[in-house]
Order: C-alpha cells, then sequence, then structure tokens
C-alpha cells in the first residue's frame, strides 16, 4: 500500500446522516462486548470490557473460552459479522437492516452451533431507553456506507491517539472502544488515588463507575454526538474536577470548554478540514492533558518526547 493511498483523507461525518444506524450499531456492540465481559477475567476499570479498531472494524480480540479462545469481529468492508474460534470454527453473519432481537437471537444460535455456551446481562447500559435485547424491534437501521466512513474516522483516529498514548511513560489505558458511551478513548493516570466518584450514569451499576474512577484520570476520546449536541467531537477532561482546569488555555483555536459537561470539546469537523488533521489532534490532546497536568498537579517527568526513536 503506497503513502498516499494509505494517508488518505479523512472522511466527512455528518451526524443526522449516521445516527440511526449508529444507534443500531451500538447495541449491537454492547451484545458482543458483554459477551467478551463475560468471558474474561476482570480487569482495572472496565478495560476486558472493551472493543478495539481493527483493520477492517471492531474486535473483541481474543476471548478465552475453556481450553482454547474465540473473537468476534465486525467488518465494515465486507459488512459482515466474524466468529473465529482456536478450534477452528468458523461462522459468519451479514450486517444489514435488522432488528436489536434479530441480531441477538442469531447471534447466540451462531454461537451454539460453535459449541460456545455463554449468558450476559441482555439489557443496555449507559442508555436511558433500555429495551431488553430479545425484545429491541425499535433499533434495525445500518447504512452500510454511513458505518464504512465511521470507522473510516475510527481508524485515522485511533491511530493519532495511539502515538498521543505513547508519549505517557505512566500507567495508561489501550486506545479502545467502550460500548457504554460508544465513544473511543485513551486514558492517562497521574497514579494517585482519587475521591470517591458520585456521578450517575444511566443503567450503570455505581461501584463500576468508582472502580473506574478510583485514580486520578486525564482522559481524551472521540464521541459521535447526541440529539442535544448533534456533532461528532473529541472531549478531554481529568477527575477529580480541578477549579481552574477550564481557564487553560489549549489548542486549536477552535477548542472550547463546556463547564457543563466539564469538558473540553474540539469538533471532529474542525479537524477533518484541517491542512493537518493529525497534527491538529494531537494539538488538542497535548494541550488539554497540559492543562490537566498544570491545574492538578501531575508529575512533569510522566511523558517523554519519543521522536528520536521514530524512523
Amino acid at each position: 500500500m503506497s503513502k498516499e493511498k494509505q494517508a488518505g483523507n479523512w472522511p466527512e461525518l455528518i451526524y443526522n446522516n449516521f445516527k440511526d444506524t449508529l444507534q443500531t450499531v451500538q447495541l449491537w456492540t454492547q451484545i458482543v462486548g458483554k459477551i467478551r465481559m463475560v468471558n474474561t477475567p476482570w480487569t482495572n476499570h472496565g478495560w476486558h470490557v472493551t472493543l478495539y479498531i481493527s483493520s477492517r472494524g471492531l474486535s473483541t480480540g481474543k476471548v478465552p473460552y475453556g481450553s482454547g479462545s474465540f473473537q468476534i469481529d465486525f467488518d465494515f468492508i465486507d459488512h459482515q459479522l466474524v466468529v473465529s474460534a482456536s478450534d477452528g470454527g468458523l461462522k459468519h453473519l451479514r450486517l444489514q437492516p435488522a432488528t436489536v432481537a434479530s441480531f441477538y437471537r442469531d447471534l447466540f444460535n451462531l454461537l451454539n452451533e460453535m459449541n460456545i455456551s455463554t449468558e450476559i446481562y441482555a439489557r443496555p447500559n449507559e442508555l436511558e431507553l433500555a429495551i431488553p435485547f430479545a425484545e429491541d424491534e425499535v433499533h434495525k437501521t445500518y447504512d452500510a456506507h454511513q458505518m464504512h466512513l465511521y470507522w473510516q474516522a475510527l481508524v485515522r483516529i485511533d491511530s493519532v491517539f495511539t502515538r498521543f498514548r505513547a508519549e505517557f511513560t505512566g500507567k495508561c489505558s489501550p486506545v479502545h472502544l467502550f460500548w457504554g458511551g460508544f465513544d473511543l478513548a485513551v486514558t492517562r493516570f497521574s497514579g494517585r488515588t482519587a475521591p470517591l466518584y458520585q456521578g450517575k450514569v444511566p443503567n450503570m451499576p455505581e461501584r463500576v463507575m468508582q472502580e473506574a474512577y478510583s485514580h486520578d484520570v486525564s482522559s481524551a476520546g472521540f464521541w459521535p454526538g447526541n440529539d442535544v449536541y448533534p456533532f461528532p467531537a473529541f472531549y478531554s477532561y481529568c477527575y477529580p474536577p480541578q477549579p481552574d482546569y477550564g481557564a487553560q488555555p489549549v489548542e486549536p483555536e477552535q477548542a472550547f470548554y463546556n463547564a457543563e459537561m466539564g469538558e473540553f470539546l474540539l469538533n471532529y469537523e474542525a479537524v477533518q478540514q484541517a491542512e493537518d488533521p493529525e497534527a491538529t489532534l494531537l494539538e488538542f490532546l497535548r494541550s488539554t492533558y497540559q492543562a490537566a497536568a498544570r491545574t492538578g498537579n501531575w508529575d512533569h517527568k510522566l511523558t517523554c518526547n519519543l521522536t528520536s526513536f521514530e524512523r
């Protein structure tokens, strides 16, 4: 693959064009993510539940099962769900307009055919409308073109997030997609414990959120937007909140602080239309981290410059 083809342009994302598809796909990913969750040992801050950006879509990565493993992949090029197992088992499920209820039923039938027996809590998390998966006939939109565009954006964002993650020598999360909020995120830790988290999240156990925010964090991510804020956007926040955090200077100039959300935001469009999208996004990630580090008195030695190692 040539560098020219590999770089490409960042796709245009319009919320109203993809929102119905993403609402459906998010619920599909919740089903898949819960399958990974119940078969994987607990990892701090819920890192065992997430999905990862792959060269064709989204992936659970290897999930331990019995004496072997299996993996579930969303393929947004050929638009199919692929379940593969270490015993050689391989099954496909077409991604097309279909209700959440039918996706749930078809996936578990497929797993049974592969002798993979598992049970999940079959209701959505982090959503106000928590229709049981087996009963959800409401969400059924799948626009293959829009899903492909959105995934192409995730591929580019994941690469920048991965570079940003590499600059930190302290504890840091993987770059991963949380299916609860459907956001791609990367989180840095100061190493200090944090005050008990008091926030509330719809249909989410309190103990899970308290463990997720058990330590000081500076977290950045990408979120598709919602009907209240209908713009895909990058975000950055710190926990515990710092009084002067929102007053810190950040880059690029289109970035702003949303006091109600307690986050810095940068609309995806500002990055997509920039002369150098990667550099623009890195400006946002680095400057908002510095805002958290300054106001939270983080150890400056946790960041390093690795450019001398790059080829």
